[in-house]
């Protein structure tokens, strides 16, 4: 797998961008094809609103896409957004200096949670791997204050599981060979989500924000997950003219709605 450039600030003796590898790895380890997801993404953004956006990094994580963002278009500008106090902290360390970075903390399940933003409105909004842990209502409820968000004629993307129920020995063929190469990777030392944590709460840097971030969201928790039909006809319902699956594997699909 291709290394993506990512900045090596180091700050309090941290090596974020080896903390940044680090979690692109344990994303892989469930993700094989994740960079592929991104590089379509982008392909998107710069045919859609050009090559010098403003974006939204919904549920941003470590910054994973505001890095690869930033990589392929210098003239970006990306708002960071989550709630994950030791995620952030890598984020804060990766991109601390750089201008064209903000990075907000806020609870996207609070109906207030967009008036910490910086801007009134957006080229593109991006997320990738987040709202899964979304149920469908409050889920349905965010994808219309985005659509408050985007500028006409910008863009929305959301990179996630979206299980269609409807082809059920599909899906759980492609869960069975997934998990077959997860466990032959995890052998071969690939660090899971709960390994990957267990590290970061040994570290004494991110000791402290880890142990705040489970005080916030206990054990990793799925959402509904529903089809990218679904998720297309929502987004259209809350104010969005086009939407439709642009890229997708058999466990995966990035969904783009246009303003």
């Amino acid at each position: 797998m291709t290394d993506t450039p990512m900045t090596t600030t180091s700050t309090n003796g941290v090596d974020w961008g080896a903390w940044q590898k680090s979690w692109d790895r344990q994303q892989e380890w469930y993700m094989p094809d994740r960079e592929e997801r991104f590089r379509i993404m982008l392909d998107m953004v710069e045919a859609l609103v050009g090559a010098a956006p403003r974006v939204l990094d919904l549920a941003c994580g470590t910054g994973t896409v505001t890095a690869r963002l930033l990589a392929r278009f210098p003239a970006a500008v990306s708002t960071g957004v989550d709630l994950d106090p030791a995620l952030l902290a890598i984020a804060e360390g990766t991109f601390a200096g750089d201008e064209r970075v903000t990075l907000v903390t806020a609870d996207l399940k609070d109906p207030q949670w967009a008036a910490r933003l910086p801007y009134d409105s957006y080229d593109a909004v991006l997320t990738a791997t987040a709202l899964h842990w979304l149920h469908s209502e409050p889920l349905a409820a965010l994808y219309g204050q985005v659509a408050g968000l985007v500028r006409d004629g910008g863009v929305f993307m959301n990179a996630d599981h979206m299980i269609d129920d409807s082809t059920p020995r599909i899906n759980a063929a492609e869960r069975a060979q997934r998990h077959r190469r997860m466990d032959q990777a995890k052998a071969a030392g690939a660090l899971d989500w709960a390994e990957w944590w267990r590290l970061a709460a040994q570290d004494p840097v991110l000791a402290g924000p880890t142990a705040r971030r489970f005080e916030i969201y206990g054990e990793h928790a799925e959402g509904d997950m529903p089809s990218p039909a679904w998720h297309a006809r929502v987004l259209r319902e809350q104010g969005f003219g086009e939407a439709r699956p642009v890229w997708c594997s058999p466990s995966d699909t990035l969904l783009l709605a246009v303003k």
